[in-house]
């Protein structure tokens, strides 16, 4: 007989997941995988799997599951791809990336939440995770990553972050102003190019780390 938590989990991939078109089965694996109440404060364990956004101190939340598996997917992570998080949060989203990809570096200027967040990506024995506290927005890049995934919205696409993108790197970022926001999703074209596809309309809060 199968656990509540993993009913739950279930039926969150197959009523929620599946039908906002995530249908890749290696990220739907991956989602399988992790138990998102591992990474959600202990008073809103009961809203685990639930279509929506949990707070998690300071401002930040976690995405709800939907947007989760759109970004994973949109991303098309490869084994080998170097990723780059912008804003750690709970984790989740980072021991995904880190399963899906080669390496994962994630920034957030919250120290004691990525001390959180290292604690729960740890007890999956996650090994290819870089937990830097900075502010990602003002960040200066020394490598190009493959991937970036940024778990806040913004106003407009940050610069430094555009250029910090390899070329072929996707970027997926939530624009906008409430109640109206994009998700996109960029790629880098060549050195001086970038093609903009915008994916869903949403209103999330905006980044804290």
């Amino acid at each position: 007989m199968m656990s509540t938590a993993k009913i739950a989990k279930f039926n969150m991939i197959e009523k929620q997941i599946r039908p906002w078109e995530v249908l890749d089965p290696q990220v739907l694996a991956v989602i399988n995988e992790f138990n998102r109440e591992d990474f959600v404060p202990e008073r809103y364990r009961g809203l685990a799997y639930a279509d929506c956004q949990i707070p998690l101190g300071g401002g930040s939340s976690m995405f709800p599951p939907t947007i989760e598996g759109r970004m994973l997917q949109a991303l098309l992570i490869e084994p080998d791809d170097l990723i780059l998080e912008v804003g750690t949060g709970s984790g989740y989203i980072t021991a995904c990336l880190a399963k899906l990809g080669q390496r994962v570096v994630t920034l957030d200027t919250n120290a004691e939440a990525q001390t959180k967040a290292k604690e729960c990506t740890d007890q999956y024995g996650l090994e290819n995770i870089e937990f830097e506290t900075a502010n990602a927005l003002d960040h200066q890049y020394d490598q190009a990553f493959d991937v970036i995934a940024v778990t806040g919205s913004v106003i407009s696409v940050p610069e430094n972050l555009k250029q910090a993108l390899a070329i072929g790197g996707r970027m997926f970022i939530i624009c906008g102003q409430s109640p109206v926001m994009q998700a996109l999703l960029i790629t880098r074209a060549n050195a001086n190019e970038w093609t903009v596809q915008s994916l869903f309309e949403t209103d999330l809060p905006a980044l804290t780390g």
